[in-house]
């Protein structure tokens, strides 16, 4: 009840009261140590923060039976203990940066009481009190005649009013979460407004939009992934338990640090400023080899480089002290790269599009950062908030929990037409997928039907951009038997990824995808 009530609040009001259970998962995905959080990870994928609130959920279940069973013995001591959840509930909501302190503490006491007042409730019928005389209540079963031993309610009547507070915490939970689910937050994208195409100052132009792919960059055969991501099959990953809301009319972007002119861009000036559209591959550190971490989109933005000159930085007087760029989430989160990689030509973004819309807000609306060539941890910071210019000495959030300082993508190639463990039949089999080496492009895939003991060059869609994943497409005349198929690719500059396998930490998996397969 006390979980529902308070749910119900954050359904009301919005991230003005945080949801208690996300604020409680925040605050422990922010402490866990490093290693732990690796090992979380490795171990369990997407499947961490799901596990993680279902814990929350358990152990706060697991509490107010404790402090209930305390209550018929030390009732002090259990209310003592309904304090301690209320201060412990409120010091993590506070915590959020759009709580408001006054309605959050109250509303999570109003719920704490509720729950307090239906856990009494319950133990009174169990114990056959009546509400205000201490007469016994409608259906109780007495022990044996004459025994002072207290009455109780029936079963089925326990078990009806025991069942009735719990479906009435559930609906006050739901509740909340379809009422916070309707808040207006850009959940989904809207078309985005952008002037266009059109001369300004100096020759430039205000948007340089991108013609649609040609036909040549995409291979059309069942089970190829589409060149261009859809947003909502775009992958995710974020220590965000529930991702910030973020009002883009109050919303604003600082730019400090070692910087000689700082400032402040609210996002009509983001949007005012010179705009681009770009084709990006993002993928995750945490990627295994052959997974499904790595996505490619149409991104819209500002060029970083542009706004850091705003902010007078001069690339030519790059100092120790402003050797690295931090970005800053609403919510804390940090991620940093060396400040030179926004000014050696690749089209390094604030970003606020997506694929044509403005960004979803799982994917950091208002605006983010989006940087080919670098893995997310070190570069994609989302509901940016803060870009600053500091010495390298400074660790971001998943350096300071063992995983390496730099993070350039690593070659690597995926077999997606075909499935692991797959039956086929015999004849021309179609393998392919796709293949990405950010900011160094694809040029050349090779497939082996034989664990790597031959390869066979495969045939290669147009490169949509050396900052794209490129697809790939091999005709494999298959024969009866069970084989091993691996792919390998090679880079723009001419090298090939390694065949050494290694796991994603502490920076990015390496190896061939390898499938098996029977054809009959």
């Amino acid at each position: 009840m006390a979980l529902g009530v308070a749910e119900l609040f954050h359904g009301l009001f919005g991230s003005a009261i945080p949801s208690v259970i996300g604020a409680l998962g925040q605050r422990v995905i922010e402490l866990v140590p490093g290693g732990l959080a690796t090992r979380a990870i490795e171990t369990l994928g997407k499947a961490d923060i799901p596990l993680l609130v279902a814990a929350l959920v358990c152990g706060s279940l697991a509490s107010g039976a404790l402090l209930a069973t305390l209550s018929r013995r030390r009732p002090v001591a259990a209310l003592a203990g309904v304090g301690a959840l209320w201060l412990a509930g409120t010091a993590a909501a506070l915590a959020e940066p759009s709580a408001a302190a006054l309605p959050t503490a109250a509303a999570l006491l109003v719920a704490a009481a509720c729950g307090t007042w239906v856990s009494g409730l319950l133990l009174r019928a169990g114990r056959g009190e009546g509400r205000d005389t201490g007469r016994t209540m409608p259906g109780v079963r007495r022990r044996e005649a004459g025994s002072r031993a207290p009455t109780e309610v029936g079963r089925r009547g326990f078990v009806l009013l025991a069942g009735a507070a719990a479906a009435a915490g559930v609906a006050a939970a739901g509740a909340g979460r379809l009422l916070s689910s309707r808040e207006p937050s850009r959940e989904a994208a809207r078309p985005l407004r952008l002037p266009e195409d059109r001369p300004a100052g100096g020759g430039a132009r205000v948007h340089k939009s991108l013609p649609p792919p040609p036909e040549a960059a995409s291979i059309e055969v069942r089970g190829m992934p589409p060149l261009i991501t859809p947003a909502e099959d775009f992958y995710l990953i974020d220590t965000a338990l529930v991702s910030p809301r973020v009002d883009a009319r109050e919303w604003s972007l600082k730019i400090g640090g070692n910087v000689e002119n700082p400032l402040e861009l609210s996002y009509a000036d983001l949007l005012s400023m010179p705009t681009r559209e770009a084709d990006i591959t993002l993928s995750c550190v945490s990627n295994e080899v052959g997974g499904g971490l790595v996505s490619n989109g149409r991104w819209t933005g500002v060029l970083l480089s542009d706004v850091l000159r705003e902010a007078g930085v001069d690339p030519r007087r790059i100092t120790g002290s402003s050797s690295q760029i931090v970005g800053r989430s609403v919510d804390g989160w940090t991620a940093g790269f060396r400040t030179e990689l926004a000014f050696d030509g690749r089209e390094a973004l604030v970003a606020f599009g997506l694929n044509g819309n403005e960004l979803p807000l799982k994917h950091g609306y208002p605006a983010r950062l989006v940087v080919p060539g670098l893995y997310g941890y070190v570069s994609a910071t989302k509901w940016l908030s803060e870009i600053e210019l500091t010495g390298w000495d400074f660790d971001a959030y998943w350096i300071q929990r063992g995983w390496a300082k730099e993070g350039p993508v690593k070659i690597q190639s995926r077999i997606d037409t075909v499935r692991d463990g797959e039956t086929l039949p015999a004849g021309r089999i179609p393998v392919g997928g796709v293949a990405w080496a950010p900011h160094r492009g694809i040029s050349r895939v090779e497939v082996s039907t034989d664990g790597g003991r031959t390869w066979n060059e495969a045939r290669l869609a147009a490169q949509l951009d050396p900052d794209s994943w490129r697809q790939y497409l091999y005709g494999w005349d298959a024969r009866p038997g069970r084989y091993t198929l691996q792919v390998r690719a090679t880079d723009g500059e001419g090298r090939t990824q390694t065949a050494r396998r290694t796991p994603p930490h502490p920076s990015g998996a390496t190896g061939y995808h390898a499938i098996r397969v029977t054809v009959v």
